[in-house]
């Protein structure tokens, strides 16, 4: 399935659903971000999904993190909450879902990092200066920075 991301467009399709999901920020022990390269749109992002019934919103963490890169991580703290309604994600079945992510910030207990060939093509570990150099929707940015911002002592709510 493809998806084409929507932010600010007045052209952009009308929202027809509402998914709650996480991002997940993980840093290793040099400082670099764990990062994913999705099939779906073609774009470098922070290791995320869907959120399932009958889970806890940090299981949805551990889970979708261990899916999409074979790590297992335990959530560290909240960065923030990213609901923008002009943001949107259309997909090839009809679906066009509004933005509602939940961006924590997690670490690395186990596991060994690799691509599922459903989600992901590739898992890897990137200096925060190098992702100015990779394609990433600008809302994977947004988060990433948030998290990166060592001045930042409140979730950021939007």
């Amino acid at each position: 399935m493809t998806r084409v991301d929507y932010v600010d467009d007045p052209n952009a399709p009308k929202a027809n659903s509402v998914v709650p999901s996480v991002s997940v920020v993980t840093r290793d022990d040099q400082g670099r971000v764990l990062l994913i390269h999705k099939v779906d749109n073609d774009l470098w992002a922070l290791p995320g999904g869907g959120h399932d019934i009958g889970e806890s919103i940090t299981d949805t963490v551990v889970r979708e993190v261990r899916e999409e890169t074979g790590l297992d991580v335990e959530v560290v703290r909240l960065v923030g909450t990213y609901t923008n309604p002009k943001h949107v994600m259309a997909y090839d079945d009809g679906e066009v879902r509004q933005q509602f992510s939940l961006c924590f910030e997690a670490r690395v207990v186990g596991g060994t990092p690799h691509e599922d060939g459903v989600e992901t093509k590739a898992v890897r570990w990137v200096e925060p200066s190098d992702t100015d150099r990779l394609n990433m929707h600008p809302s994977m940015r947004l988060r990433l920075a948030h998290a990166l911002d060592e001045t930042r002592t409140q979730p950021y709510l939007g």
